[in-house]
């Protein structure tokens, strides 16, 4: 029977107890017929330490540093040192199979490795895709742990970024664990992205009211209120003529940007502007309603009037 280039005799019984191989009687016959696998085992392991060695000792720390002359995050630096050593042991088997003859056994390791790569990626798609998303999460950088985020109608704050899920802080105190999929392929919004952030809120004022005056109001208070950036500064412009009132939009920047921060700086603002309009006799009107129909008292239909204020 031949395997590879090595031939093994095969006989029907004999002396050695039928098992069907022929099996040297003496330390001088197994010497000389197992001297070439020997010879072909020692070749093997040499090249596969050679080969391994080049890749652990020079490979890995070179990829280490283009990657970190690069920018890379040490996460993607750490997985990329882990693929090097392991390419670089499968680099030292087959080299170390061919230059040792062992063809079969180099061809058979390749066709379970392809059969067993092929059912793995079957098996681990969103697996695959959630961890491919997760480098380019941590290459291309669009938030940071600690950033405050929002995607497909929630947000929160960044807790932890793994190679296959991003854990994220609700603002109510709640974990939430976020396919790194879900992030890379949607779209994603990070208000702290930037050193400033600018926010509108609509002031409604009555239509008899003076939009100069009121337009003055709202920035001379927002001139007082801390968190709100003189430059740029605050402006306040016409955009709505709604049913019951004259929206007047103040748009206006705080900086070093934060959910709390931006909770409580427009918070103030709202509040000092509603009290000082107060004070100034401006008039924020609410939507209202009248209300008309009959009344059957006694078997006897009154038309009568009547109003109600009552919020939309």
């Amino acid at each position: 029977m031949t395997l590879g280039r090595y031939t093994l005799v095969l006989q029907q019984g004999g002396s050695n107890g039928g098992t069907g191989i022929d099996w040297p009687d003496t330390p001088g016959e197994a010497l000389a017929q197992f001297s070439g696998v020997v010879a072909d085992v020692l070749v093997f392991v040499a090249a596969f330490v050679a080969v391994y060695l080049l890749g652990r000792l020079v490979l890995v720390p070179l990829t280490n540093r283009a990657m970190r002359a690069r920018g890379f995050d040490p996460t993607i630096r750490s997985l990329a040192e882990n693929v090097v050593g392991v390419l670089a042991l499968f680099a030292a088997v087959a080299v170390a199979f061919t230059v040792a003859g062992f063809e079969v056994f180099l061809a058979a390791f390749a066709t379970i490795g392809g059969a067993l790569a092929l059912a793995l990626g079957f098996a681990a798609q969103d697996l695959l895709s959630n961890f491919v998303a997760g480098i380019f999460i941590l290459k291309d950088r669009p938030f940071e742990i600690g950033d405050w985020i929002e995607w497909n109608d929630m947000e929160g704050t960044v807790e932890d970024i793994d190679l296959r899920v991003t854990r994220v802080r609700t603002f109510d105190n709640e974990r939430i664990t976020v396919p790194n999929s879900e992030l890379a392929n949607n779209a994603l919004t990070n208000p702290v992205a930037y050193d400033t952030l600018r926010q509108r809120f609509v002031f409604g004022i009555g239509y008899d009211d003076d939009i100069t005056h009121a337009t003055q109001v709202i920035l001379e208070e927002a001139a007082r209120v801390e968190g709100i950036l003189d430059d740029p500064e605050p402006s306040v412009r016409v955009t709505e003529l709604a049913d019951s009132y004259v929206g007047l939009q103040a748009r206006f920047w705080i900086g070093d940007p934060s959910r709390a921060d931006l909770v409580g700086v427009q918070s103030e603002f709202v509040q000092a502007v509603k009290e000082r309009c107060d004070a100034e006799r401006i008039e924020m009107p609410y939507p209202y309603r009248e209300l008309t129909g009959s009344i059957d008292v006694d078997g006897m239909t009154e038309q009568e009037p009547s109003a109600a204020r009552a919020d939309d």
